[in-house]
């Protein structure tokens, strides 16, 4: 099969696309013919060897942890009831950092994978699991936002904040939420409420009331300034800076795989309730442009690589 691989931790230059072995199928693995995946921030920093304490790795990898495809086989023991021939997506998270998304063939545990929304195309449903799953995790699990309640979700046109955003809106809740002046239409369109630009002070001095949880993935000075945004801080959540949400009281979220909540993502998706701005999609070969493009920080929504 072809597939993106490195050999050696580096730049985006390490990424060559070639063929390798096909991947074996495990008892409880589904087998998926990947149409297409996504760039998240963690796949440079693996890419970078910045995760080599946190799993253990197996060079050469290949990278990407999203998949939207067709199931080509499942393993004896698999009982999700796929099929080949379905259409799903999933977070391939493993144990282990060896085979990754970026490929023709990828062997999901099917704790990871289930059917995808049947409105989304396979691009825009794999720009889902690991940044939708993070924001579920974050708005319904940790801060279990309700009805009527004012969210703060800051960096909330990026690829997990659009989530955030929406999946809180389909909750009832009043949202606010930051991002430069000129990305402010686009945040309206997704429902925020209370728009904020960050460049222009600490956010806390920029909201019109103090708001009820609050949604942080930027970390930093926006993380250290939540006590002035929120009633409580028990109501804030991090998926960036473990030690400073965990001081205030608040919770840190490492997202993980977790189907029911793939299929509750994509109740959403196909009610209307979801939706994915997709920044830009590559094909395969160009994996490590698209790598460079997530790299920059400033992409609006999520970047899709075709297979």
């Amino acid at each position: 099969m072809r597939a993106a691989v490195y050999d050696r931790f580096g730049g985006a230059d390490v990424i060559e696309v070639r063929e390798v072995d096909d991947p074996p199928v495990g008892p409880d693995t589904v087998l998926v013919r990947a149409r297409a995946t996504s760039v998240n921030p963690v796949d440079w920093k693996v890419r970078e060897g910045y995760l080599q304490g946190a799993y253990p790795h197996h060079l050469p990898i290949i990278p990407g942890w999203d998949v939207a495809g067709v199931v080509e086989a499942v393993g004896p023991s698999v009982r999700t009831g796929l099929r080949p021939g379905d259409e799903v997506y999933g977070y391939v998270r493993r144990d282990d950092l060896c085979f990754g998304t970026s490929a023709e063939l990828v062997p999901a545990p099917e704790r990871t994978v289930t059917r995808k929304p049947a409105n989304l195309s396979f691009e825009e449903a794999a720009a889902i699991p690991l940044a939708g799953l993070t924001a579920y995790q974050v708005v319904v699990e940790a801060l279990q936002v309700g009805e009527g309640e004012r969210v703060l979700v800051h960096a909330a046109a990026g690829g997990v904040g659009q989530f955030a955003v929406q999946i809180a809106k389909a909750r009832g809740a009043v949202v606010v939420g930051t991002a430069r002046a000129d990305k402010h239409d686009f945040l309206r369109d997704l429902g925020v409420d209370e728009p904020v630009d960050y460049t222009q002070g600490p956010v806390s001095e920029q909201l019109s009331a103090k708001v009820d949880a609050v949604v942080d993935l930027i970390g930093g000075a926006a993380l250290e300034d939540a006590p002035n945004q929120v009633h409580d801080t028990a109501r804030v959540a991090s998926v960036v800076d473990a030690d400073t949400v965990l001081g205030l009281g608040g919770r840190y979220v490492f997202v993980r795989p977790e189907r029911d909540h793939l299929d509750e993502l994509r109740a959403l998706a196909e009610d209307g309730r979801l939706k994915v701005d997709l920044a830009a999609t590559y094909p395969l070969d160009q994996l490590g442009d698209a790598h460079r493009a997530n790299e920059d920080g400033r992409t609006r929504g999520k970047i899709a690589v075709t297979i």
